[in-house]
């Protein structure tokens, strides 16, 4: 399926629709359809007003109650996936402001208990020194000073005993030097600290060798419910089980080919080292 920004603004309206068209023109009251579904009125008036958005199962749960056809079944599905996938423009959340990106990130991360980060070509927020973080912000107008704070104020998560996080970075994303190599040597050095908290695997992957498959983006998968996928102009946030069961898949081969524990660390000390010996010639 092909995704448009415009789509995906307008599957949830058509998904509350179409579901509503469907009930009405099989005769059911809301209330029929419930009992039908094992669900709660309230739930189903929710959903036909566009207040809930469905998961894919409550939608295939209704579309069975209401004995849609294949092909009526196909189509709203689709719909349904296009709901449950959502835009973020990077310029929109930028007029919103920084700060309530954290605020939102924060409560994410409240809510979430099983934690990976696959990270292309930088090295995520919840692992970044102060001057790393500065340096990702310094291509937005404004003062980041507070935003800068709310970031670090964010990797407290690290410590809860609750969490699990997983990151895999590749070596592109480690060594790409996005501030001078003082600091980068001091921001690798802080991934060889962070990787020893009993909550965090780091696992980085060195370039050379055989390596399967050609990933395209930065992505992030919470528990097993979302999935967020980083672009230049913004992000990508799927909730369909089929593209957070992708994501997942596509993590887990990533995974296999990464390093961890004291063989991660190893490496990431070589290349603070690296940094360390750009300073001195």
């Amino acid at each position: 399926m092909t995704f448009a920004p415009e789509d995906l603004g307008r599957g949830k309206a058509d998904l509350a629709q179409a579901l509503k068209e469907l009930r009405k023109r099989a005769g059911l009251s809301g209330d029929r359809l419930a009992r039908r579904c094992a669900m709660s009125q309230s739930k189903i008036s929710k959903i036909e007003t566009g207040r809930t958005v469905p998961s894919s199962v409550d939608v295939e749960r209704i579309l069975r109650a209401l004995g849609a056809t294949p092909e009526t079944t196909a189509e709203v599905m689709s719909i349904a996936r296009i709901a449950l996938t959502e835009w973020q423009d990077a310029r929109a959340l930028r007029r919103k402001g920084l700060e309530t990106k954290q605020a939102e990130l924060a409560d994410l991360e409240e809510g979430t208990r099983e934690f990976r980060f696959f990270l292309l070509s930088m090295i995520t927020g919840l692992l970044s020194t102060p001057e790393y973080i500065r340096a990702t912000l310094a291509h937005i107008p404004g003062d980041h000073t507070r935003t800068t704070a709310r970031k670090l104020d964010r990797q407290r998560v690290l410590h809860d005993p609750t969490k699990r996080f997983t990151f895999v970075l590749t070596e592109q994303a480690v060594r790409w030097p996005l501030v001078p190599p003082s600091h980068m040597a001091l921001q690798i050095d802080r991934l060889v600290s962070v990787s020893r908290l009993p909550s965090v695997r780091i696992g980085v992957i060195p370039i050379g060798g055989h390596l399967p498959g050609c990933p395209l983006n930065t992505f992030t998968v919470y528990d097993d419910r979302m999935a967020t996928v980083e672009i230049s102009t913004g992000a990508i946030v799927f909730r369909d089980p089929r593209d957070v069961g992708s994501y997942l898949s596509e993590f887990e081969s990533y995974e296999h080919q990464a390093l961890f524990g004291e063989a991660a660390r190893r490496r990431l000390s070589e290349w603070a080292d690296d940094f360390r010996e750009d300073l001195q010639s």
